[in-house]
């Protein structure tokens, strides 16, 4: 059984077909992007995927559960965690805090407790700094932990936002477009990262990515939308090179 799989999914915007019969099944600590032009639907796919859309057709599982229907905030604690194609940091708190704020699925103490600063307040916030500073470490921030968010480097910020998805405890991380506004030498790390965080935490990750030389680096099966169909899917290398994909990013 595939960690991910979808079956018809489809979502419409009035009369206009978004995402239509989308199948998709992403293996347990699979590699796997999802391409296309832009306008394709894409991440019309991730906010399916995360319940900020609900899907008008067909459905999706993680490890065999039904999720049409769920909240964002149940689907992050069923095990899909995302980040954003611009990034979305609390940019006015330190790195710490937003790692801090990742482990809000698994923090115990009571409103009371929260409120009133109690010694279980105390307790577990010892616990999840330490979590969280273990994190910085896996991306190199840990030397960062208390500057603001804002402050730190385009590059730093995208590991950031990474590490604070990662806080959540995902089985499956999904990455919109996490190359987006690197250079190549950033591009070059940010590759090695998404390796690491798939070795290190043993997590499956979709990405969807314009760069096509992270794609061909790192994905090892793909699958292309154009106009919310899917156009081809397979191995990176084969699709890649389908007459059929060529003309769609190319325009003829």
């Amino acid at each position: 059984m595939a960690l991910l799989e979808t079956k018809n999914l489809g979502i419409s915007f009035g009369g206009l077909r978004a995402v239509d019969d989308f199948n998709i099944c992403v293996e347990n600590e699979q590699l796997y992007g999802l391409i296309g032009p832009n306008g394709a639907g894409k991440t019309t796919v991730f906010n399916l995927l995360t319940g900020v859309y609900k899907p008008t057709r067909g459905s999706f599982f993680l490890d065999g559960v039904k999720l049409n229907g769920k909240t964002p905030s149940q689907i992050n604690q069923a095990g899909i965690a995302r980040t954003f194609q611009n990034i979305r940091l609390f940019k006015k708190l330190s790195v710490l805090d937003n790692v801090m704020a990742g482990f809000h699925n698994d923090m115990q103490y009571s409103l009371a407790a929260g409120i009133l600063r109690l010694p279980s307040y105390y307790k577990q916030e010892k616990v999840y700094k330490e979590k969280a500073m273990e994190l910085l470490k896996v991306f190199d921030l840990q030397n960062e932990a208390e500057y603001l968010a804002q402050n730190l480097p385009y590059g730093k910020q995208r590991k950031l936002e990474i590490a604070r998805a990662l806080a959540t405890g995902p089985k499956l991380l999904l990455l919109d477009e996490p190359a987006a506004g690197m250079n190549p030498h950033e591009t070059e790390e940010l590759m090695k990262t998404i390796r690491f965080v798939r070795d290190t935490f043993h997590i499956a990750i979709l990405l969807i990515e314009h760069d096509m030389n992270l794609v061909t680096g790192i994905c090892e099966e793909v699958t292309v939308l154009n106009f919310g169909q899917e156009l081809a899917k397979g191995k990176t290398d084969v699709v890649l090179n389908d007459p059929k994909v060529i003309t769609a990013y190319l325009g003829e």
